[in-house]
């Protein structure tokens, strides 16, 4: 009995220590590897997103649209493209169904399109990433009266440095990007930003 007593003291012994060992050791191993992960993520959200035009703008410049590529005819058939609105400002609008700010922003953007349009305006949304039911299921219920594109997996926005949704882009009679609102517009934004690009000549 006591060589049995014995054994296990000299068994359970080594065994304490050795759990407690285990659980330092790996402990902050672990809360490591979650902090490189976390690391890594927020490195790749956060690179490789081009802010040419954020700093065009910051500098007062207006530069050529990063992408002047057509996109599907949203519900129809066909493409369209910023050429075909040559001579027109354009407000881009990118938006999506599931966004709920971009759903909140609409009635603004519809309202924009109705006072740019007698003078030589009009707004270009772009529905990007949900199929085409739930856009056209969009359109219907909010009204929206301007013409919209279909990016389906994102790519075209990318091109101009995208964030988020919605962002919207201002394009002058020139074809060239003048203004950049990287989140919801505001009905104070759409005042200082449209009427005086409306007021140039072609």
């Amino acid at each position: 009995m006591d060589n049995a007593r014995e054994t296990d003291e000299n068994t359970d012994r080594p065994q304490i220590p050795f759990k407690g060992m285990r659980a330092r050791v790996y402990w902050p191993v672990s809360v490591a590897a979650a902090l490189l992960v976390g690391l890594l993520a927020y490195g790749l959200t956060t690179t490789g997103t081009d802010t040419t035009l954020d700093s065009a703008m910051a500098a007062g410049e207006r530069v050529a649209p990063p992408s002047r590529s057509g996109l599907p005819v949203l519900g129809g058939r066909g493409s369209r493209s910023l050429a075909d609105f040559e001579g027109k400002v354009v407000l881009v609008n990118v938006w999506a169904s599931w966004c709920d700010p971009c759903r909140d922003e609409l009635p603004l953007i519809q309202k924009a399109h109705r006072m740019m349009t007698p003078r030589g305006g009009t707004v270009l949304g772009i529905d990007v990433k949900e199929n085409s039911g739930a856009a056209l299921d969009a359109v219907e219920e909010f009204g929206l009266t301007f013409p919209n594109l279909r990016d389906r997996d994102g790519g075209y926005v990318r091109k101009w440095g995208q964030t988020g949704y919605p962002e919207s882009y201002v394009i002058d009679r020139k074809g060239r990007v003048a203004a950049v609102r990287r989140f919801p517009v505001t009905q104070e934004w759409l005042d200082e930003t449209l009427p005086p690009l409306l007021d140039e000549p072609a």
